[in-house]
């Protein structure tokens, strides 16, 4: 009889624990439902209870922390979304007005050639444009590849100097590149010399005519440092952080023509093979962008 009392009294012992362990979690998965935290977790505690909401808080953790990223992209695209709507409304509204003028009014051979020369203008920008999206979708989804490789850096610095040659020599500006001819660095030297090709472009756009830009370049115990100093307009340290951001344009630029992403795009490029860009300026006395690409090898 004793027996049977004691198995009995153990039985009961036993539901209502698992009674209470069950109201315990209950009790914490209704907490975390509501958004609150649970009155009654003791997280110090070394019982199967705290075990089982420790994990449960960490999962709830995980959940909201997801959730917030998933906002943060919504937000992201959102904005993407509007600044390419911004930027695409100006050439098409001006292609659009244009056609609507060669259609509706007798011209000119000549006057015909210059609207015909601003849509063609216009065009050029909206290509460009849907070029640098392209770029920016590619280095943001990361569905492009690096070819890391260690190659001549004079090579890859003159082939970005090539791409903006001609603008250059049309403002009468003087560029010289102190780089060791024989100088190699790990790095991937297509989308290496598209970063430097955008920030020589910038370079060239906001250089007064008769100006000039140094390319000069020196190893460093971990990086090889490339420094790209113009005579031009300069930057405002309150605008350092700024230029590096998709579609910005400082104040004092905003009728020069492009849309904003070449600093972008440079820094972005520059980031994914574990190198940085960092910039000084002083308005009116010209900019020094420094590039700087890691030595060593490494994984992407």
């Amino acid at each position: 009889m004793k027996k049977i009392k004691s198995l009995f009294s153990w039985n009961r012992r036993q539901s209502r624990q698992l009674s209470d362990f069950a109201n315990d979690i209950c009790e914490t998965i209704d907490a975390l439902m509501d958004g609150r935290p649970p009155e009654n977790f003791r997280p110090y505690e070394d019982s199967q209870v705290s075990k089982v909401q420790g994990r449960l808080l960490q999962y709830y953790d995980r959940m909201h922390e997801g959730q917030i990223q998933s906002e943060r992209d919504r937000q992201t695209l959102q904005e993407l979304v509007s600044d390419i709507s911004h930027q695409v409304k100006t050439p098409i509204a001006n292609v659009r007005m244009f056609a609507n003028i060669l259609e509706q009014h007798e011209l000119s051979a000549q006057k015909q050639d210059e609207f015909l020369a601003a849509m063609s203008a216009q065009i050029d920008k909206l290509d460009f444009l849907m070029h640098s999206l392209i770029k920016m979708s590619r280095l943001e989804t990361g569905t492009f590849l690096l070819h890391m490789e260690e190659n001549s850096l004079y090579h890859t610095i003159a082939q970005a100097v090539n791409g903006i040659w001609a603008r250059a020599d049309m403002k009468n500006i003087q560029i010289d590149v102190d780089c060791d001819a024989h100088l190699n660095v790990i790095h991937d030297v297509k989308w290496t010399a598209e970063a430097l090709e955008n920030i020589l472009d910038n370079a060239v756009k906001y250089t007064p005519a008769g100006g000039g830009i140094h390319i000069s370049v020196r190893p460093w115990q971990f990086y090889t440092r490339i420094d790209i100093t113009d005579t031009g307009i300069g930057i405002a340290p309150e605008h350092y952080h700024d230029i590096f951001k998709r579609f910005y344009k400082t104040p004092e630029t905003s009728s020069e023509e492009g849309v904003g992403l070449g600093l972008y795009l440079a820094r972005s490029i520059i980031t994914r093979q574990k190198g940085y860009i960092s910039v000084k300026s002083e308005p009116g006395k010209g900019s020094t962008f420094s590039v700087f690409l890691l030595k060593e090898r490494h994984d992407h």
